[in-house]
């Protein structure tokens, strides 16, 4: 009589464990491997030679870090010649109404 109580236990255990059912949890981590996999080869990451490709990606990001730095210095000097202008003029427009 014991045995029927002890298979709703034993499933319920491996559904909390596993987050849900398990052979949906399983089939959905090997979609999410295969998934972030093809990220990594994307970004050069080679699982054979993980150090290595770590140290390119790292390269890589930094040398693109400093691109997008002076890429975005630009558009910053550009927009602040104009909204920097209207800004002061809108805060002394305000003052002198007593606001």
């Amino acid at each position: 009589m014991s045995m029927p109580t002890e298979r709703p236990m034993a499933s319920n255990y491996l559904n909390r464990f596993f987050g849900g059912p398990p052979l949906s949890v399983i089939f959905r981590l090997i979609l999410l491997s295969i998934l972030i996999g093809v990220i990594l080869e994307i970004i050069g990451l080679d699982p054979w030679n993980l150090i290595e490709s770590l140290k390119r990606l790292v390269l890589h990001i930094w040398d693109m870090g400093f691109d997008a730095v002076r890429w975005l210095w630009r558009y910053l000097l550009l927009g602040a010649a104009v909204v920097v202008p209207i800004w002061l003029v809108v805060r002394v427009m305000r003052v002198a109404k007593g606001q």
